[in-house]
């Protein structure tokens, strides 16, 4: 049955191809044949409007239309534009009692000033002419050629290229017909290989294919098959590797999903504690319930803060397509962030050094992600880095692709060992201050992916001199 059908197949086509090939250039003969003929009509109809203007110069010079003498085989008449003729070179009597109005030739001069007509018979002469007027200041010429056999030759176009179509048409039927041959001698091949595959046999013997494109293709396919048949053992260790990594990411998000809970319960635990404290003890001195009240809303910053990084981490992982992009002035992201956190360095005792005001930062990317990028590594400088530190903020050199930052600070600084883990979410240097500092553990998680989002990369290393350095770029397209 499947032989049949592909012997079938390269058959169907042959004449499917071959059916339209012959259509196509059936119509280009048809539509070639009409435009020559309409050609030489053309060139017809401009013979006569050229012996019209003769026509009309003369008259122009003052000849009477009865003067006229005109030669055979013209026959020349001339109307008023009410169709009336007034001058018939046949001389009849007749023709000046026939108005001419509605003839076709004449319609058109009227309309676009010159007219022509095809094979038509004339009533008072009963002999068929090729007509042609021509609108002039007073009357309309129009002169007419008899339609006899020396003018249907010279109007008759040329069938030559009718009989190369159709040698053209034979020529290229036999070749394609041997081309659809050996399809069928391939296709025939394969679908014996094709059975072989689907028993999963090994095929040691090598199949002689047509010396041709699809024979090498089919052959190609072959050989494939060979090297997946024999490397199956390693494909189903391969399985076993992958289950055993999906293992591990399903032990990794358990673990994440155990510290959200960690840390969630903690600032709510204190939130609860202090809140059920005021509660229980309506007699609790102002001062003390005002105390336990800041305490709460610090907690429940921290909460926030949590819960926004969290969120964070969530869009750049699962939805990152979803988030939007736009024009983003770096340069004024990191203004806004160092008037945000100016009482914080001021507390500490800080200064911050920045060389991005005076340059026109500007990418393609998400406002909100750069905010937290820049807000989250001051909030870590202010955080962990001491009193009295220096903070440099440094856009050191840019390209067609990128910019080059380099966000230091001159501080504690963090040891050698915790480098290289320093992304790593709710990972902590020092687990103890970290929470008192209301730390969430997410801030450099953010900032990393929130990097990659923006098609660069980040670093972390002990700067010049001691305290942390954050080497990384953004890109200026974003990807």
């Amino acid at each position: 049955m499947y032989l049949k059908f592909h012997f079938g197949f390269h058959r169907k086509l042959f004449y499917s191809v071959i059916t339209v090939f012959v259509a196509l250039m059936l119509f280009f003969s048809w539509y070639q044949y009409h435009r020559e003929k309409q050609y030489k009509e053309s060139l017809m109809n401009m013979r006569l409007l050229t012996y019209n203007d003769d026509l009309n110069a003369l008259l122009q010079d003052h000849f009477s239309m009865d003067s006229l003498r005109i030669v055979e085989p013209y026959r020349v008449t001339i109307f008023d534009f009410s169709g009336n003729v007034l001058f018939d070179s046949k001389g009849t009597e007749i023709a000046k009692t026939v108005n001419h109005i509605d003839r076709q030739e004449v319609k058109d001069a009227l309309q676009r000033g010159t007219g022509y007509d095809v094979r038509r018979h004339s009533k008072i002469t009963d002999e068929t002419y090729f007509y042609a007027a021509k609108k002039y200041d007073n009357y309309i010429i129009r002169s007419a050629l008899s339609y006899d056999i020396s003018l249907i030759n010279s109007l008759k176009a040329d069938a030559t290229f009718i009989w190369i179509t159709l040698i053209i048409i034979v020529l290229l039927g036999i070749v394609f017909y041997q081309v659809t041959q050996r399809l069928g001698k391939n296709i025939r091949q394969l679908n014996d290989f094709a059975m072989r595959a689907d028993r999963d046999e090994v095929l040691e013997e090598t199949i002689k294919f047509p010396l041709n494109e699809l024979g090498e293709i089919s052959q190609h396919i072959v050989q494939i098959y060979n090297r997946l048949m024999t490397t199956k053992k390693a494909l189903e260790k391969e399985k076993d590797l992958v289950a055993q990594h999906q293992d591990e990411q399903a032990r990794i998000k358990r673990q994440l999903t155990q510290n959200i809970a960690h840390e969630l319960k903690t600032p709510v635990s204190s939130i609860q504690g202090y809140l059920e404290t005021i509660i229980n003890n309506k007699d609790l001195p102002e001062a003390q319930k005002d105390a336990f009240i800041e305490r709460c809303f610090q907690q429940s910053t921290r909460l926030a803060a949590l819960l926004h990084d969290i969120s964070n981490l969530t869009r750049l992982d699962e939805a990152s397509e979803l988030i939007e992009i736009e024009k983003v002035n770096v340069s004024e992201i990191i203004s806004n962030v160092l008037k945000d956190v100016a009482l914080n360095l001021n507390e500490k005792q800080m200064t911050v050094k920045s060389n991005t005001s005076d340059k026109h930062i500007e990418i393609i990317g998400n406002q909100s992600l750069i905010y937290s990028i820049f807000r989250n590594l001051m909030d870590n400088a202010i955080a962990y880095s001491g009193e009295n530190v220096e903070v440099v903020i440094d856009c050191y050199q840019e390209d067609d692709q990128n910019y080059y930052f380099d966000f230091s600070d001159n501080g504690v600084g963090v040891g050698e060992e915790h480098l290289s883990r320093i992304f790593e979410r709710f990972y902590r240097v020092d687990k103890g201050r970290s929470r008192k500092m209301g730390g969430t553990g997410l801030g450099l998680a953010v900032v990393k992916n929130a990097v990659i989002f923006h098609g660069g990369s980040i670093t972390a290393k002990k700067a010049f001199g001691g305290g942390l350095e954050f080497v990384f770029t953004l890109s200026k397209k974003n990807r």
